[in-house]
């Protein structure tokens, strides 16, 4: 029987794999702006998120209240991720705006969980993270970037840093999620309201800047993909996967993306690759196998005279083990 914490794992999986086509296909709307493509996926996929979860936010709008500063708070770094993230994409090309901004939000969740709610980490959440960041270090050293005018060191180092940026923001807005739904709200309502506001924040970007998606039916068909599966369904399954998890573990386990985005980046944008970056991908690998599977806990000998007593203390400590396994 799946835990619930391997279960949220696995719902962030199988959205960081919906996330890592994004760079792809934007991508294939090289005369759209990564401004307007930032605006378009996440805004139209935040408010599409919002709509769906109206009733839920309404039922919810007390606990939501309560929360109001981490929901603000969260809501704006969802409004400056994506503008980040696709511009780092464009400028130091997809596996490497991909890998440097997945990479650095596992760091930065830690250092805010731990500012904020003063949450230990464990051995093993360390070392699965530290893996995973030296393999999305080994795939960002082992990218040519992309050809073309904008692959110069300025706009390279330039993409690097929107990258940085994009990744604090990212486990930002993930911390602020999880810790809304430790108060009690359920996922559904709090990943609506958030989205909802980062969408409404993005409107006047898209407004600004999204002429030429309508102006071509092959970019509109771009941006309505990126924001219907990568962003909106995505981000129903990362949602869940944060209900079950901590944020710090989320943003680690979703290392996967890059090394998705990057195989893309290489099969279809013909972006190259040294092997030092095949490494990278096997070490990526690794950490998923470190975060997801904890080991099978050994078996202890009962310190009292075994009976319903024994048996009671039991039962009451196994839940703490594996909750805290990577949190």
């Amino acid at each position: 029987m799946t835990r619930p914490r391997e279960a949220g794992v696995l719902w962030v999986l199988a959205a960081s794999v919906l996330w890592g086509t994004t760079g792809t296909a934007a991508a294939q709307a090289p005369l759209v702006s990564p401004l307007a493509l930032g605006a378009a996926a996440m805004g139209l996929g935040g408010l599409l998120r919002a709509a769906t979860a109206r009733r839920a936010v309404l039922a919810h709008r007390t606990g939501l209240r309560h929360q109001w500063l981490t929901l603000a708070v969260s809501a704006c770094a969802v409004g400056v991720y994506p503008l980040a993230f696709y511009s780092s994409m464009r400028l130091a090309g997809v596996a490497v705006g991909t890998v440097v901004s997945i990479g650095s939000a596992p760091t930065a969740a830690a250092l805010v969980e731990r500012l904020v709610a003063h949450q230990p980490l464990s051995r093993r959440w360390t070392l699965g993270a530290t893996v995973g960041v030296v393999g999305v270090v080994a795939l960002a050293a082992g990218q040519a970037g992309p050809a073309g005018p904008a692959s110069g060191e300025a706009h390279r180092l330039l993409g690097i840093l929107l990258a940085l940026l994009a990744g604090i923001t990212y486990a930002i807005y993930s911390w602020g999620a999880t810790r809304i739904m430790r108060s009690g709200v359920p996922p559904d309502p709090v990943m609506g309201a958030v989205f909802g506001l980062g969408g409404l924040l993005l409107l006047p970007v898209l407004l600004a800047t999204g002429a030429p998606i309508v102006h071509s039916v092959h970019s509109l068909a771009v941006a309505a993909y990126m924001a219907v599966i990568p962003m909106f369904l995505g981000y129903v399954l990362f949602g869940r996967g944060l209900a079950a998890t901590s944020a710090s573990t989320a943003t680690s386990v979703s290392l996967l993306e890059p090394a998705v985005a990057t195989v893309l980046a290489l099969l279809v944008l013909r972006e190259r690759l040294a092997l030092v970056a095949w490494a990278g991908m096997a070490a990526i690998a690794v950490s998923l196998l470190i975060l997801t599977f904890p080991p099978p806990r050994r078996a202890r000998k009962p310190s009292a005279p075994s009976g319903p007593a024994g048996a009671n203390r039991q039962g009451e400590t196994a839940p703490a083990a594996i909750t805290t396994n990577c949190s």
